[in-house]
């Protein structure tokens, strides 16, 4: 066995030791954590073909540095879907809906499709669909502009559905009609983080403007689509709207809120509007980091406070399955770095 294999075999045991404590002390936390960690990191791989979709239809020199990289890491989207299958398993902890809580309002449509019956299946059609988009897209010899519309159309129907059972149906009582745009919008901005870090940034010095305009783009579409859906929400003060809001309504999700628009929104904006910023590749690399640890604090504040009995020192558990994202992207990281190509 090699010292990198049995390094990765013992990071692997004591985090299962850990998740396993986890589990004993609070099962609903750690499976929360686990929703929150497989959204983005689902996101990230989503975000990364629809940025290789947006391409094809729009052509480019930036997308050929890019490209490949994302096709690679798109090889994994099939294995991060099974990796669903515990939230399926365990839905009954997360979901109000699943037990005898009646749902507020309690019309035939709502009940209807917050059935664990029809939720599974729904799942596991967008788990087959995105798993088969990526088959195709990483196997297709021939790039074509028709396929990679019928695919981004696909994808933004599927994703703003999964957005609504997966992470607003956790609070069944609130609904809004953005939330699916701004989870489009924070994968394909992931997508576009994770493409920054795989890419050989000094060989790519040249693209680095166009990319960084991209993600600027993403960042300011992100940040306009949250302070709306905040503003209309709060303005209305509707109980069943605000609702969301008021589970945030502590010290500690009010620095993650704080946390949010710094390192998430206004930070990233001001430094993408110099141009000398976006021709320095260590810098941008540090950027496209400092975006994803964002993203991912930012699927905690969407799946943590929505589940019921998380506060205080019961939520600890939850951030155990964030070690297990960083053992498995690092040999995925390590793997897509190697033989990257870029055209300059």
């Amino acid at each position: 066995m090699s010292r990198r294999t049995a390094t990765f075999v013992g990071a692997a045991g004591v985090l299962a030791l850990l998740c396993w404590f986890g589990w004993r002390f609070d099962p609903r936390a750690l499976l929360a954590g686990y929703l929150a960690v497989w959204w983005f990191l689902a996101g990230a791989l989503l975000g990364g073909l629809a940025n290789v979709w947006l391409h094809q239809l729009t052509g480019g020199a930036w997308g050929e540095t890019i490209r490949p990289p994302l096709l690679r890491a798109a090889r994994w989207l099939p294995l991060a879907c099974l990796l669903f299958l515990p939230v399926l398993a365990g839905m009954h902890l997360l979901y109000p809906w699943t037990g005898a809580q009646p749902l507020e309002p309690a019309t035939a449509f709502r009940r209807w499709w917050l059935a664990p019956g029809a939720f599974m299946l729904r799942s596991v059609v967008y788990l087959l669909l995105w798993s088969a988009l990526a088959w195709i897209e990483t196997r297709a010899r021939k790039r074509s502009a028709g396929r990679a519309a019928a695919c981004l159309l696909v994808y933004g129907f599927t994703v703003g559905l999964a957005s609504v059972d997966w992470i607003m149906s956790l609070q069944p009582e609130w609904y809004s009609s953005v939330f699916g745009w701004l989870a489009g919008a924070g994968q394909m901005l992931t997508g576009l983080a994770l493409a920054l870090l795989l890419i050989d940034r000094e060989a790519a010095r040249e693209r680095l403007p166009d990319l960084g305009n991209l993600l600027m783009m993403y960042v300011m579409t992100w940040a306009y689509l949250a302070y709306v859906q905040f503003l209309i929400i709060w303005a209305a003060d509707l109980p069943r709207e605000i609702a969301w809001y008021l589970r945030r309504d502590t010290p500690a999700w009010h620095a993650v809120a704080w946390s949010l628009l710094a390192l998430h929104g206004a930070g990233p904006v001001v430094i993408l509007l110099s141009r000398h910023a976006k021709r320095a590749p260590r810098l941008m690399g540090a950027l496209a980091a400092v975006l994803l640890a964002a993203h991912l604090l930012d699927c905690w504040w969407l799946v943590l406070p929505s589940v019921q009995g998380l506060h205080g020192d019961r939520v600890w558990p939850a951030l155990l399955p964030a070690l297990g994202l960083g053992a498995l992207a690092w040999p995925a990281w390590r793997r897509g770095r190697e033989g990257v190509h870029v055209r300059a």
